[in-house]
């Protein structure tokens, strides 16, 4: 699987666990430890820990996919999971703003990413 493709699984099962304010960055032009950010918004603890233990678990599961490394928790509000060339961060609300890694990495690109069904449908 290509890190392009992973990054866009991780956030086609993100967004069926309702994930908030989905963002791909690609970085491959810009930085050399990964390939792409994929960042996401979680409404609460519960749901940070949900986004982490179901992304981890699909991709494991169902396409043989571990991450090398998991850092941070619900209760720090802010949780990294690195599959080497796709990093994914889940934040809470509060937590994503401060940090802003989309203003800290503007210069990336970002990947179209299909409209969840719920969003046309409004």
């Amino acid at each position: 699987m290509t890190s392009e493709s992973l990054a866009k699984l991780c956030s086609t099962i993100l967004n069926e666990k309702h994930g908030v304010d989905l963002v791909v960055l690609d970085l491959r032009e810009v930085f050399t430890f990964t390939d792409f950010f994929v960042i996401c918004t979680a409404t609460s603890e519960p749901h940070l820990r949900a986004l982490s233990d179901d992304l981890e678990k699909q991709l494991r599961e169902h396409h043989g996919v571990r991450p090398i490394s998991v850092d941070g928790n619900a209760s720090s509000q802010w949780i990294v999971i690195d599959f080497s060339g796709v990093v994914v961060h889940l934040f809470h609300e509060s937590k994503r703003s401060f940090y802003g890694l989309e203003d800290l990495w503007n210069d990336a690109p970002r990947l179209e990413l299909p409209v969840p069904p719920e969003a046309g449908a409004a």
